[in-house]
């Protein structure tokens, strides 16, 4: 190998040259037994991320009509905690929030069904604690979803 190869794999990242020496990673997803498009298939980041954005609104919402009487850190806090409540409630019941319904996604088990309301709650506390949920797996979980065993997918 010359030094041009070895300075465009080091540019290029560990995955393309993984890649280039033969190993297959395949489709996110596929470890897990998911399809990899359609239905079922893992949530992109986007709509990850918008449905996020749209149940931290409206938290926000509540937190400022509802509980506080005008905005600042005690509404931060505030719609903080009712995200963790709206989390915990909703993905342990029907299994997504008010944004992952409009978004069009679910969070289920990785073993296939509901995920189960105590592990609802840890998901819901690692998804406020923000850092968890930043980082992600080759498959595009975030450890928020890794240490519940949950997935998001696609509807």
């Amino acid at each position: 190998m010359d030094n041009r190869q070895a300075l465009g794999s080091w540019l290029s990242g560990p995955r393309a040259a993984a890649e280039q020496a033969g190993v297959d990673f395949g489709y996110r997803g596929k470890q897990l037994g998911l399809p990899e498009e359609g239905p079922g298939s893992i949530a992109r980041p986007g709509a990850r991320l918008g449905a996020l954005a749209v149940d931290w609104g409206l938290c926000l919402l509540i937190a400022y009509g509802l509980i506080t009487d005008g905005y600042g850190q005690a509404t931060s806090n505030w719609a903080l905690l009712i995200l963790f409540v709206l989390n915990a409630l909703t993905v342990g019941t029907v299994g997504a929030t008010p944004g992952k319904l409009l978004f069009r996604l679910r969070v289920v088990s990785v073993q296939g069904g509901r995920l189960s309301l105590p592990r609802a709650v840890l998901r819901a506390a690692l998804t406020c604690l923000a850092i968890p949920a930043l980082v992600w797996d080759r498959d595009g979980r975030g450890l928020h979803d890794r240490f519940s065993g949950a997935v998001q997918v696609r509807v």
